[in-house]
């Protein structure tokens, strides 16, 4: 009977386990390591923009919700940021890191993705057709991602921070030499 029992559980335990490791999250850079990039190595001091007011109903617009937080950390120097956002796909939050350098989109990075499909957004022959993205008067980017079969939902949630993060270098200040 003992046996049985363990026959049981090494033919069903890891079928049961599956699942689990497949929503594990695929870490590709951890915050620290995307500042140090995004300045080679000599970042800025973090500072705080508050997402109230014209711009929290701008974010809305941009992300078609309001975003979860009040207030989000960036990186700056004079014409160029770094950001580190957040947004679904289709059920997990993506974490994204957008370089923005003189109102362009340098680089895009997928930080951490959590979904079990869709990972594909994390390849760079994906992100690099976000660089030299600009935002246009609509507040819409400047021209069209090509999109992934399977992973619609966390294509346009990419395209949907690629454009906040623009929106958000413009407001930050850090044009003015800051």
């Amino acid at each position: 009977m003992r046996g049985v029992l363990k026959s049981l559980l090494l033919v069903f335990l890891p079928g049961a386990l599956l699942p689990m490791l497949a929503a594990a999250d695929t870490v590709y850079e951890n915050p620290t390591e995307f500042v140090n990039r995004a300045f080679n190595g000599s970042p800025p001091d973090a500072r705080v923009i508050w997402l109230s007011g014209s711009m929290k109903q701008s974010v809305k617009q941009l992300l078609g919700h309001d975003y979860p937080a009040l207030r989000l950390r960036y990186w700056c120097r004079p014409e160029r940021t770094a950001w580190v956002l957040e947004e679904v796909g289709k059920e997990l939050p993506i974490t994204v890191g957008v370089v923005v350098d003189h109102h362009q989109i340098e680089s895009l990075r997928v930080m951490v993705y959590r979904e079990n499909r869709g990972g594909e957004v994390a390849i760079p022959a994906f992100t690099d057709q976000f660089s030299g993205m600009r935002l246009g008067a609509d507040k819409t980017l400047g021209k069209e991602i090509d999109g992934i079969t399977g992973a619609t939902l966390s294509v346009r949630a990419l395209t949907r921070l690629a454009a906040m993060a623009l929106y958000l270098h413009e407001q930050s200040g850090c044009d003015d030499g800051a």
